[in-house]
């Protein structure tokens, strides 16, 4: 079973939110749709879901055609970043509500939650009112009512966005061995490149109502299909190619993350120290190399100052290799 999008446009009066879209979920494969916000990522979601009709182009289930298919028939769960739950119903309640809408019996009913209820963590919780849950809780249950009725596609839209950075790490872990362990097929909607390399099996990059790049987490990581992507992702450096191949020995144009290099004593390169900014767990610098500022790491434990001379290596998970 697959999901397809062919040559999807959708307009808001003269506005095309989404821009000509081709795009593939397999079955049982996690694909998250990862950009910045207002480009389109949540509009294109809608469309799949039957929220927002498509100006042109084709959204189809199996080779056949959705459109004409309402919301509650295209057989789709969806989760959003509110969780949206309705406060008046426990927790059974809501996991149990889409079972009640398709006239499953109780005794079923009542085996499909606790399941649910203890694969996302909340076994014993079934008559805990929703409004006494933390934020984490609330989409862990909003995502075992969307699992309930076994829907054949699950759409995501950023799901854990409304939750604070250290949760939502833990969460994205969480929700990506959820998925698994439930044999989703899903599609989710992100602006957090770690949270969409952690869920998703591909990614897909969206900017300006258009797809840019497909494929799989790391190969989108070392290798950007542009500058604008690149620099999405975290390159803050973009060296041309014969500047890199001085420097590092890359005969490619690249981006450097903050990570590309590290102060080492055994380091090739020689940099001076213009500025420096402690993190949680390292050091941020801002270094001079040949004349070029960079941005360097360096451990919390007796950093180097302003005005030092220090010696760097590179760090090739923080380097990309564009287009």
């Amino acid at each position: 079973m697959s999901l397809r999008l062919d040559g999807i446009t959708v307009r808001y009066g003269s506005l095309a939110a989404v821009s000509d879209v081709d795009l593939a979920v397999g079955d049982g494969e996690v694909v998250a749709l990862l950009g910045p916000s207002g480009c389109g990522k949540s509009t294109l979601l809608r469309t799949v879901a039957g929220l927002e009709p498509p100006a042109s182009g084709r959204v189809t289930w199996d080779g056949a055609d959705l459109a004409g298919v309402p919301v509650h028939r295209r057989g789709f769960g969806l989760v959003f970043q509110d969780g949206q739950l309705f406060p008046h119903r426990d927790v059974a309640g809501n996991v149990a509500f889409g079972l009640r809408m398709h006239r499953v019996d109780r005794e079923a009913r009542r085996k499909r939650v606790d399941e649910l209820l203890e694969l996302v963590g909340l076994a014993g919780y079934q008559r805990r009112r929703v409004t006494e849950l933390s934020g984490g809780e609330q989409q862990r249950v909003a995502l075992a009512r969307a699992l309930a009725p076994r829907p054949r596609l699950v759409l995501l839209d950023e799901p854990l966005s409304a939750l604070d950075r250290a949760l939502r790490e833990q969460l994205a872990v969480d929700l990506a061995r959820l998925l698994r362990e439930a044999g989703a097929t899903a599609l989710v909607v992100t602006h957090d490149h770690d949270e969409a390399f952690t869920l998703a099996d591909r990614v897909a990059v969206m900017r300006a109502g258009r797809i840019v790049q497909v494929g799989e987490p790391a190969a989108v990581w070392r290798s950007p299909a542009d500058v604008e992507t690149a620099r999405f992702l975290g390159c803050g450096k973009v060296l041309a190619a014969d500047r890199a191949s001085e420097l590092f020995g890359v005969a490619s144009r690249v981006g450097l993350r903050a990570s590309a290099l590290r102060v080492d004593p055994s380091g090739t390169l020689e940099a001076t120290v213009v500025e420096r900014v402690h993190r949680r767990d390292h050091v941020r610098l801002l270094v001079l190399v040949e004349g070029d500022e960079f941005e360097a790491v360096a451990p919390v434990a007796a950093p180097p100052e302003p005005g030092d001379r220090v010696r760097l290596t590179t760090d090739l998970d923080g380097v990309a290799i564009i287009g």
